[in-house]
């Protein structure tokens, strides 16, 4: 049998490495906000009032509460899903996962995450160039994509902002 090489490995690692790095900024940004900011009281105002009231929030919380109840195993899982991934590596930190768990529990899910990335992810790219975003019409069309989606991510959070 042949040992892989060429463009796919070094995708690969690249593609750990980014998720790597991610995932471990994530629990230590938690990790040590949850003892800085929660242990004190709540702030009025600037960054330490914005991350008390996310760490005290649904999202946090329901990361917290999945971590709490599935243990080590929510971590790896939570590279094969699509929003959930960064609330459950916060909620490690924030009910302060033992870091050898954690990273034990983080690394086959980042290799999983990157083996769907590099093949599916680069898949997903090059049918998009065989597409026509080579084009000047393909890049336009691309464009206006991503314009009226972070439209509609804006619009979506001044609305519930506007709620609460």
């Amino acid at each position: 049998m042949d040992r892989p090489e060429g463009p796919a490995v070094t995708v690969w690692l690249f593609f750990f490495v980014v998720v790597f790095l991610r995932a471990q900024a994530t629990y230590w940004i938690a990790r040590v906000a949850a003892v800085q900011v929660l242990t004190r009281p709540h702030p009025t105002g600037g960054w330490r009032a914005r991350t008390h009231d996310w760490l005290e929030g649904d999202s946090a919380q329901r990361g917290a509460d999945v971590v709490r109840r599935w243990g080590a195993l929510a971590v790896p899982v939570s590279f094969l899903t699509v929003g959930a991934q960064t609330v459950i590596n916060a909620g490690a930190g924030v009910v302060q996962m033992p870091f050898m768990r954690y990273l034990l529990a983080m690394i086959p899910g980042c290799m999983v995450w990157a083996l769907v990335w590099t093949t599916i992810g680069m898949s997903a790219f090059y049918a998009a160039v065989g597409a026509g975003l080579t084009t000047g019409w393909g890049i336009a069309l691309a464009a206006l994509t991503v314009v009226g989606v972070v439209a509609a991510v804006v619009v979506f959070r001044r609305r519930s902002r506007a709620r609460a």
